[in-house]
């Protein structure tokens, strides 16, 4: 954002007050020293708030265009004047930045909301999935691909053994296999020997029932 604009003539002061919503105007004199020590805040202002067309800032040297201070009715420096459509709706007299400042920001709304990108963060597509619904669809699918994979290895295993229940009991394609127990001096049968474990399957339709 641009400073505050050096008003040079009747003309440039007339065509600013037309053609802006919001202007300040600060009528100082070089020999003013309150003038001096306020202008730092001013021209600050000026490049937080300028807007083309909208809010502008302007200064008005007294001496320079003494027509335009009358006009205005300035009789004492610093005087800032602000202007709204060409009308003068504020006048703050003295060097007195918190007073300044206020009136400042309260006049530059009057000039409209600023242009620019208002909404920053990336929309959605209507109709577009949310990231949670299409994590359950990748898993879905996951689980369709692992039962699959068991089905089709369960009867390969199946079909080329001699033993096809067995087999399938044993095989690492078995979704519901159990893991071998361990020897903690259970049952044995007579003499000694281990009863030979039971086969928790009976068809190979009962792989996947449980």
């Amino acid at each position: 954002m641009s400073g505050p604009i050096n008003i040079a003539s009747e003309s440039e002061w007339s065509s600013l007050l037309s053609g802006t919503n919001v202007v300040i105007a600060d009528f100082y004199a070089d020999w003013c020293g309150p003038c001096k020590m306020i202008a730092p805040t001013f021209e600050a202002l000026a490049k937080e708030h300028s807007r083309p067309k909208k809010v502008a800032f302007a200064k008005v040297n007294v001496d320079n265009q003494s027509g335009i201070a009358r006009a205005q009715g300035v009789s004492a420096m610093p005087t800032f004047k602000i202007f709204h459509n060409g009308t003068c709706i504020e006048t703050i007299k003295g060097a007195n930045p918190p007073a300044l400042t206020a009136a400042i920001n309260n006049a530059v709304k009057l000039g409209g909301p600023a242009t620019g990108n208002v909404f920053k963060t990336p929309g959605r597509t209507l109709g577009g999935e949310s990231r949670s619904a299409s994590l359950s669809k990748q898993w879905n699918l996951k689980a369709f691909f692992d039962a699959l994979i068991a089905f089709f290895g369960l009867y390969f295993v199946s079909l080329f053994t001699f033993d096809p229940y067995k087999s399938a009991e044993d095989s690492p394609f078995n979704l519901h296999r159990k893991p071998a127990p361990r020897n903690t001096g259970g049952s044995q049968t007579a003499g000694g020997a281990r009863a030979p474990p039971r086969s928790s399957f009976k068809t190979l339709a009962d792989l996947g029932g449980d």
